[in-house]
């Protein structure tokens, strides 16, 4: 297929993300047939992309702006919580520059697995500040341990909080694995994993950038989404590369040339050298090979940040 030019106009009513839509990870299943696909190899302790590629070193612009404290209520940190497990577990399953607790998860079900069906434990991310301090978004990220790895369930739910005012609000994607994962019988589909996790504001602090990792336990088949956050309209919009070939695709931020997209590196596994691709609002995709991505904003590790005590 042709690609369109980055510099052609977009069109105004383009169509817009569909998570009915088969465009990621096995390009000729269907979501329900991806959940259902067979697995290729264990995602527990296993790298899945390449090494990052030199293109993929991240601009980060910290502005000067103060942290208010969030009006919610803290929640103890445990302290008999499983931390980091022995260096062979990967900070992140896809080698991201924005991980996921991927080193919580396997430590969690190390700890629960001998007793099953027990209370999700609960992990909280880093907040993220908005450049006008006005804003802080993080992640409560859930995990219910099953007596086998294929058996559990990650999922997540992303708070945006005013600072000033204490109007909290949750923001979620829109991709097949996201929100309240059911498979056809009515069911929690077994071995989900839906984490949801902020990375970046835009320059000016109107948009939020946040990371949708999905995958399946004991399974290759895992990707990022891009949840962008619209602070104007209020809107929020899923996107992902479509109409190319990948397995996996890893987000790597804004745009740099092209502020209001982002960019992803996806690819196949085997191949070392994965391409470089720009998405826009209307997840139209085009290849961006000179491009480099740049994140914005402040984290702040509140007193509640990591396991939680209570679950």
């Amino acid at each position: 297929m042709e690609l369109a030019s980055r510099n052609e106009n977009r069109p105004l009513f383009a169509p817009l993300f569909s998570p009915c839509q088969p465009f990621m990870l096995k390009s000729s299943l269907t979501p329900t047939e991806w959940c259902n696909a067979k697995p290729l190899l264990l995602l527990s302790a296993l790298f899945i992309a390449p090494d990052a590629h030199a293109g993929d070193r991240v601009s980060a612009v910290v502005p000067p702006a103060e942290y208010i404290a969030s009006s919610q209520p803290a929640l103890q940190i445990a302290e008999g919580s499983p931390e980091a497990l022995s260096p062979d577990v990967p900070a992140d399953p896809l080698n991201s520059n924005y991980p996921v607790p991927w080193n919580w998860v396997m430590a969690t079900y190390a700890d629960l697995k001998e007793n099953p069906h027990s209370e999700p434990r609960y992990y909280r991310s880093p907040a993220l500040i908005s450049p006008d301090g006005l804003y802080a978004a993080y992640s409560r990220i859930a995990m219910q341990v099953e007596e086998q790895l294929f058996g559990s369930r990650v999922s997540s739910v992303m708070f945006l909080e005013n600072l000033q005012t204490g109007e909290l609000q949750t923001i979620t994607a829109s991709s097949p694995l996201a929100g309240e994962t059911l498979d056809e019988g009515g069911q929690y589909q077994p071995g989900a994993i839906s984490m949801l996790i902020p990375v970046s504001w835009s320059k000016e602090g109107e948009r939020l950038l946040a990371r949708q990792f999905e995958g399946l336990f004991s399974a290759s088949d895992a990707s990022d989404f891009a949840v962008v956050w619209n602070r104007n309209t209020r809107v929020t919009s899923t996107l992902a590369p479509v109409r190319v070939q990948y397995t996996n695709a890893v987000l790597l931020g804004w745009s740099t040339l092209y502020p209001q997209q982002v960019l992803f590196r996806a690819g196949s596994l085997g191949e070392d050298n994965w391409p470089l691709w720009a998405v826009d609002t209307y997840s139209e995709t085009t290849l961006a090979n000179d491009d480099k991505p740049i994140v914005y904003g402040r984290f702040q590790q509140p007193a509640w940040t990591g396991p939680q005590a209570k679950w």
